[in-house]
């Protein structure tokens, strides 16, 4: 199956360049978006597999995205990996409460956020498979 697209919602460019080259390995198509309001805007309107999003963004901040992106019946399956600087047992609880499928902390380990992806992804890609009555495949 082709490679999907991956959305990193996150503010801080440096971040974004290295999320966008740690994931090029794996051939997935990354847009970036540098604010809440263009990551909500973009999850609506692109095929988006998966969401990497910060939680210090300007205008809406990541947990404010992300109860929108669980409210709207057009990306409330699209799997949101949290991955921000912001640690803690708190942070780790808010993100599970609001429905984040996975909390990473930054910094992160390049092959750590590679197999995290990936392994969201294919389960994704599972779930979609078997409402569509298709066989899935390892």
């Amino acid at each position: 199956m082709v490679p999907g697209k991956i959305l990193l919602i996150e503010d801080e460019p440096s971040n974004s360049r290295l999320m966008e080259v740690t994931l090029r390995p794996l051939g997935y198509e990354t847009l970036i978006k540098a604010d809440g309001s263009s990551g909500l805007q973009a999850a609506r309107d692109e095929a988006i597999e998966l969401i990497v999003l910060d939680i210090a963004l300007p205008e809406l901040d990541g947990w404010q995205v992300l109860d929108r992106l669980r409210s709207d019946p057009h990306t409330m399956a699209i799997p949101v990996l949290v991955l921000t600087a912001h640690v803690g047992d708190e942070n780790m609880m808010k993100a599970a409460d609001g429905g984040a499928d996975v909390f990473m902390t930054k910094p992160f380990q390049p092959d750590d956020l590679r197999q995290v992806v990936r392994a969201l992804i294919e389960q994704r890609r599972q779930t979609l498979a078997q409402r569509n009555g298709n066989p899935t495949s390892a």
